[in-house]
C-alpha cells in the first residue's frame, strides 16, 4: 500500500480535485434540482438562482480536520460565485443537530450539508429538510431517513481506509519482528459510530490477513469519544491492567484516539521504539514528525477535509443551479505517510 515517495510526490502534484474524488452513481436515481422534497435528501423543482447559502454542520468542529474542511467549502463557494457557507459547530450534541438544521430551514438557506455528532438523528435532520424542500447531503458519516434510503454522501470508505491502516501496521510489526506473546494491539473508537466500526475492523481484517491467523497479538478493544484526551485516559487505564506487556500496536478511527494512545504509553514508560501507532489522519501524528521527536506515531493515512468540502459544496452548488444529480457516493483518495514524507501531501499540523 506504501508508494515509492518520487511516485507519490509526482502523483499529488499532478491530482486535481476532480481525480481525487471518484462520484459512484451505482445506478441510483437522483432528482434534477430544488425545492420538493423527495426520498433520497434531494428535491425536486426551478434551478436556485441569485445568491446561494449552503448551511455546513458539523460535529467536533473544532478538530483540525473539519477545519479543513470548512475551509475546503469556502474555498469551493468563492470559486463557484455568489455562494455564501454558514459553518455551525454541533459538537458531540445530537440536539443541537436538530436545531442547527430547524434555524438554517428558517434561514432560508437552499441547500445542507451535515456531519452528524450521532447518525441515529439521522432520520430526523433529513425529514425536516425534505419537509422544508431543501436539499440535505451527508459528509464523512452517512445517515438514512426513516426507511432505510441513504441520502447522498461525500467523504471516505471506512473500510478501505481502514485496510490501508491494517496493513501498514502489519508491515511495521512484521518488520519489528516482535512476538505476539508479549505484544498486544489497542483500538480506540467511539463503538456506536459505523464509520468507526468499518475503519477498526476493516484495520483488523487486513492486519490478520497479512500476519496469518496464528500471529496476530491479542487485541484490546476501547471505546472513546474519539477525542485525544479520552483516549489517553482509556488508554492510561489499559497499561495499568496490562503491564507485563513490552510491545504494543496502536490504530483506532482518527488521529485523535492514536495520537492520544501513544502518549500515555509514553506517559506510561512505554519506549517510542516499543509502539507502532499507526494514525488517520495525519494531522496530529505529524507533530512529532515536524519536532524531529522519537515517537511512537510511526505513520498515518492522510485524509483530506479540504478535499471534501471542495467535494461536498461543488456537488451542491451544481444540484442547485444546474440540476445537476447529487452523486449518491463521492469518494476522497487517502494517502499513507510517514516521517520522510508527509510534508509533500499537504498535511497542516495541528
Amino acid at each position: 500500500m506504501r508508494r515509492p515517495l518520487t511516485r507519490l510526490a509526482a502523483g499529488l502534484s499532478a491530482i486535481a480535485l476532480g481525480a481525487t474524488l471518484v462520484a459512484c452513481t451505482s445506478g441510483q436515481e437522483t432528482p434534477t434540482a430544488a425545492p420538493a422534497p423527495s426520498s433520497d435528501g434531494t428535491s425536486s423543482g426551478a434551478p436556485a438562482s441569485g445568491p446561494i447559502e449552503i448551511a455546513l454542520l458539523q460535529k467536533q468542529g473544532d478538530q483540525q480536520y473539519f477545519v479543513d474542511e470548512a475551509d475546503g467549502a469556502k474555498a469551493a463557494a468563492q470559486e463557484a460565485g455568489d455562494v455564501t457557507i454558514t459553518v455551525a459547530d454541533l459538537g458531540d450534541d445530537a440536539n443541537k443537530a436538530v436545531s442547527e438544521v430547524e434555524s438554517a430551514i428558517a434561514r432560508g438557506v437552499k441547500g445542507i450539508i451535515i456531519v452528524v455528532p450521532d447518525q441515529a438523528v439521522g432520520p430526523q435532520v433529513i425529514k425536516l429538510a425534505q419537509d422544508a424542500g431543501i436539499p440535505i447531503m451527508a459528509a464523512d458519516d452517512g445517515i438514512k431517513d426513516a426507511s432505510g434510503q441513504a441520502i447522498p454522501f461525500t467523504g471516505f470508505n471506512g473500510t478501505d481506509m481502514g485496510t490501508k491502516v491494517g496493513d501498514e501496521a502489519a508491515r511495521l510489526y512484521q518488520a519489528a519482528g516482535w512476538a505476539k506473546e508479549d505484544t498486544r494491539i489497542l483500538a480506540l473508537w467511539k463503538q456506536d459510530l459505523s464509520v468507526c466500526t468499518d475503519r477498526v475492523e476493516g484495520a483488523k481484517a487486513a492486519f490478520t490477513k497479512a500476519v496469518g491467523d496464528g500471529n496476530v497479538p491479542d487485541i484490546i478493544e476501547v471505546g472513546t469519544d474519539n477525542t485525544p484526551t479520552n483516549a489517553q485516559d482509556k488508554t492510561t487505564a489499559t497499561l495499568t491492567a496490562n503491564s507485563d506487556v513490552k510491545h504494543w500496536v496502536v490504530w483506532g478511527c482518527n488521529d485523535e484516539n492514536v495520537s492520544g494512545g501513544v502518549t500515555a504509553l509514553q506517559n506510561g514508560g512505554v519506549k517510542p521504539a516499543d509502539i507502532i501507532g499507526v494514525g488517520l489522519g495525519a494531522y496530529l501524528s505529524c507533530k512529532d514528525w515536524a519536532a524531529g521527536q522519537d515517537t511512537g506515531n510511526k505513520a498515518a493515512l492522510y485524509i483530506s477535509g479540504i478535499d471534501v468540502g471542495k467535494a461536498a459544496v461543488t456537488a451542491m452548488v451544481a444540484y442547485l443551479r444546474d440540476g445537476t444529480p447529487l452523486p449518491p457516493e463521492t469518494i476522497a483518495q487517502t494517502y499513507m505517510v510517514d516521517a520522510t514524507n508527509y510534508k509533500e501531501t499537504g498535511v497542516v499540523c495541528t
